[in-house]
């Protein structure tokens, strides 16, 4: 027996490797994608539908850092100025005591000063002759918004001449003896007129109680200049119509014919002035072609309106004059 050992075959045999169980981390890769893609266009969605003023408020608002958020501010130091200094604490307090304390005592010393006004012009209209005969058409009151001065008309004594503009002669007086208590104060004014319920005899669409408020508030204004008070110290000037009547009266009783005058405390003054900042900046950021396009289409539309319309204006003018020369009915 032939005991030649034959050829050695080897087999070499692969052994495939299964890939290992991943769990699907895919899912979550691609779950956090799409989150992602959602909150872009959640926030492409909002830049277009949101005003230029809702815009910087919301960045205002993801702009407020933590330490803000924990001073219960709007920004990382509790003082009013733009650039803030402080103590080592990251509120920044300890260098603010000063300027709150000094902030406090600027209100309480604008407090005492309209106090001390308001005292000083009930002595007046006791004392002065040209206030002394007009008590009951004399209002005073101190209120949150600062001190109210409010000349009313009655039905025996009026305050203007019947449906105009022009004081009365003992107006001039009382406006005239206010001048040197105002001039004192260093707080500024606004000068509201006021009418009664009673229109015109030429209806709404011409002169009426709108214009007549504004020209009584603005002759007021006039005899108050006159006398020496300072120009610079009005902040408004306006007419109400016979929109805020008095409370508990009726809208055509002769009382709310009146002129008010408000001294304004320092936080209705900061109030009335940050109002005018922000519609002034809303109508900044407004697009002003968009502006100019709108001026045009009204204007535009003003200019095809038909000739015909003349001879209805001309005499709409004509009875106004007559409806003027009437007064109130």
């Amino acid at each position: 027996m032939n005991k030649t050992p034959g050829p050695v075959i080897i087999v070499r045999r692969r052994k495939k490797h299964k890939h290992a169980h991943h769990g699907g981390s895919w899912k979550i890769a691609y779950a956090d994608f799409m989150t992602a893609m959602m909150a872009f266009f959640l926030v492409m969605w909002l830049l277009s539908s949101s005003t230029p003023l809702q815009r910087e408020q919301i960045a205002e608002y993801f702009q407020m850092p933590l330490k803000v958020a924990l001073t219960g501010g709007d920004k990382s130091s509790v003082s009013d100025s733009v650039i803030p200094g402080g103590g080592d604490d990251f509120m920044k307090q300890d260098g603010e005591v000063l300027k709150q304390t000094l902030s406090q005592l600027d209100k309480k010393k604008n407090a005492q000063n309209l106090q001390r006004a308001h005292e000083k012009l009930e002595s007046l209209i006791h004392n002065d002759p040209r206030l002394n005969d007009f008590k009951s058409n004399l209002r005073l009151s101190l209120t949150d918004d600062g001190l109210l001065i409010q000349i009313i008309d009655t039905q025996e004594r009026p305050m203007f001449k019947v449906g105009s503009q022009t004081p009365e002669p003992y107006m001039r007086g009382i406006l005239q003896a206010l001048v040197p208590v105002l001039n004192d104060l260093p707080n500024r004014i606004t000068l509201t007129g006021h009418t009664d319920s009673l229109p015109y005899a030429n209806g709404e669409a011409g002169y009426g109680n709108w214009e007549l408020s504004s020209d009584r508030a603005n002759a007021s204004r006039r005899t108050l200049v006159s006398a020496g008070l300072a120009d610079n110290k009005f902040l408004r000037v306006i007419g109400t119509a016979d929109k805020m009547s008095l409370e508990n009266l009726r809208p055509d009783d002769p009382v709310n014919r009146r002129i008010s005058i408000l001294v304004l405390s320092m936080k209705k003054e900061k109030s009335i002035l940050d109002e005018d900042t922000v519609v002034q900046h809303a109508s900044d950021n407004q697009g002003s072609e968009k502006i100019k396009a709108e001026l045009k289409k009204m204007s535009d539309n003003a200019e095809a309106q038909p000739a015909a319309v003349a001879p209805a204006e001309t005499s709409q003018t004509s009875s106004q004059a007559q409806g003027d020369q009437d007064g109130h009915q």
